[in-house]
């Protein structure tokens, strides 16, 4: 075991497990802080080189965003924001000792770049995000496509383009089940995927496939249990959404429990076969397995860390976390909890940069108040649907379109300004700007 030979420090170590939204934010804010005054050592750990914004990949799927033009390099941004980066994915915790293991790092051709490895820490924050949950639903693994990482994202585009390509080429009439997709769930990733498939598919055939009708030979459909698609949020963000895909030839079934995923698409347990070339599975979520052994700490059904209003773990107040893999009270709703929203581990992550800062100078931390400003869902390029909550107006504000649309991208802004400041988003934005209009439509490959 490879102990890291940076943490002989007399300094608070400050250990972070996971890049996403929350544990990139909280060790940026904390760097730029506590970092850069050598107040603190602040450590960030993650799997990946990488980060990409988990709201955004149903766009990198269906290919109207290029992930390597938005992803973020944890060196690059531990350097600029005075962390420290490390690669690696979590293993264990032993409290007694406070040390945080990690695995070993292999590359891409199984060869050893980073050894086991052991990090010591006074405060440790767990945020490494959650995953699909298949419940154990035969097939899933083997035919279907989760949405949980860009690798899997881009996974999915690639074989997108091949199909049409494929399809474009043979000379033999289509197969039952080529050029149809099938997206199981219909929370929010399913509807954005569904909805963004449908405007890059026709973007993809305008590229010489001209031999593929796409009203005639492509097929959608967007599989849910509940009885309405968006079950957790309000009905009438739903029935609009459901207008929308509807409008775009979106082949919506509720009221549909899938039984297995095959080859040949998705069986129903009503012994309905739904033909599919590729299946998104985009239904329900559940933090890593990893969790559930993390050296005693408590965990609910969904493997999440049970936190206190704190937002330190129940059995070690060491230890925090935050994000989908915590499940921390929501005071002032009764028994109810913080929901795995990009807006909750935002705020978790400010929330924490304050209180960890109250640790170090010996002050007693704050409860954490999740407030909940409402929800935005992406229905194409132009267009999406959202309910706004808080001082706007009593209860809910209805808003969709455009206004809606660029509200959905300012979430994205927002997230960006937490990482690299206002300059540098404005930029990155002219930039962007520019290149769409010098670029294809759509990712071609």
């Amino acid at each position: 075991m490879h102990t890291d030979t940076d943490d002989t420090t007399d300094l608070h170590r400050i250990v972070i497990v996971g890049g996403g939204a929350g544990g990139l934010e909280l060790a940026t804010m904390l760097g730029n802080s506590l970092g850069k005054k050598k107040q603190a050592q602040i450590t960030l750990i993650d799997r990946n080189r990488t980060h990409i914004w988990k709201p955004m990949l149903h766009e990198i799927a269906s290919g109207s965003m290029d992930y390597t033009l938005n992803e973020v390099d944890y060196l690059a941004q531990a350097h600029e924001h005075h962390f420290r980066f490390r690669l690696g994915a979590l293993e264990r915790v032993d409290r007694q000792a406070k040390q945080v293991y990690v695995n070993s790092w292999l590359d891409q051709d199984g060869e050893q770049v980073t050894p086991q490895r052991c990090f010591a820490y006074d405060s440790l924050v767990i945020a490494i995000g959650s995953r699909s949950n298949d419940f154990n639903i035969p097939g899933v693994a083997e035919h279907a496509i989760q949405l949980d990482t860009a690798e899997q994202a881009e996974r999915f585009h690639r074989k997108l383009v091949n199909a049409f390509i494929r399809a474009h080429a043979q000379a033999d009439p289509l197969a039952p089940s080529q050029l149809r997709f099938a997206i199981i769930g219909a929370g929010a990733t399913g509807v954005e995927l569904a909805s963004e498939l449908h405007n890059s598919i026709r973007w993809l055939l305008e590229y010489g496939m001209d031999s593929i009708n796409a009203d005639k030979d492509v097929g959608l459909t967007l599989i849910e249990a509940a009885p309405r698609i968006l079950p957790a949020l309000p009905e009438r963000m739903a029935n609009e959404s459901l207008r929308i895909l509807e409008k775009l030839d979106v082949r919506v079934r509720s009221n549909s429990r899938v039984a297995a995923v095959t080859e040949q698409g998705v069986e129903l347990d009503t012994g309905e076969e739904i033909p599919a070339e590729i299946v998104v599975w985009a239904a329900g979520v559940r933090a890593q397995v990893v969790l559930q052994n993390l050296d005693d700490l408590e965990t609910n059904r969904i493997n999440q860390l049970l936190v206190k209003d704190t937002l330190q773990s129940t059995r070690d107040d060491n230890i925090f976390a935050l994000g989908d893999c915590a499940s921390a009270p929501w005071l002032g709703k009764d028994d109810s909890t913080v929901p795995p929203r990009a807006q909750a581990a935002h705020q978790q992550a400010l929330h924490l940069n304050k209180q960890l800062k109250r640790r170090l100078q010996g002050q007693p931390l704050q409860a954490f108040k999740y407030e909940d400003f409402g929800s935005l869902i992406s229905l194409g390029s132009h267009q999406a649907v959202g309910g706004l909550m808080g001082n706007i107006a009593k209860g809910t504000l209805f808003i969709e379109g455009y206004i809606a649309r660029f509200m959905y991208n300012m979430l994205y802004k927002k997230h960006q300004m937490q990482l690299f400041g206002f300059w540098k988003v404005l930029l990155n934005s002219l930039s962007n700007l520019i290149r769409r209009n010098t670029t294809p439509r759509v990712k071609l490959h």
